[in-house]
């Protein structure tokens, strides 16, 4: 930086946001940081490597949002496939089984709770 040194007027809302957001700068060196900061990127320079960007493109944003678009579609294609693979009926002997079984333990409970009177019934329809 030179030695001479000029008056710049800002509004006091400005200010206030350099001296929140400069650290240990002083405000001269902020306001300089900035300025080649922008100055730099204007010029079309490459990304420093490390560095990260806080923003994304445009372009990202919709790549994202189509992204997420193909995932809510596959999420939704599995469940509706899902739910239909379960909802198909049992082939009947598994049913048939099933209803026996449990007829099966109806009939023990009936003959173990007949002394104290207490009683479990299962009506299949």
């Amino acid at each position: 930086m030179s030695s001479e040194k000029r008056m710049l007027i800002l509004p006091a809302e400005l200010v206030k946001k350099i001296d929140n957001n400069r650290g240990d700068m002083s405000q001269a060196e902020f306001i300089s940081f900035l300025i080649d900061g922008q100055l730099k990127e204007g010029a079309g320079e490459e990304k420093q490597p490390g560095r990260e960007e806080k923003y994304v493109t445009r372009e990202e944003l919709h790549s994202i949002e189509q992204d997420i678009k193909t995932l809510l579609r596959s999420f939704i294609d599995f469940f509706v496939n899902y739910g239909l693979e379960i909802g198909k009926k049992s082939p009947r002997a598994e049913v048939e089984e099933l209803v026996n079984k449990l007829q099966g333990l109806e009939k023990d409970l009936d003959s173990s709770d007949n002394d104290n009177e207490k009683k479990a019934t299962i009506k299949w329809k």
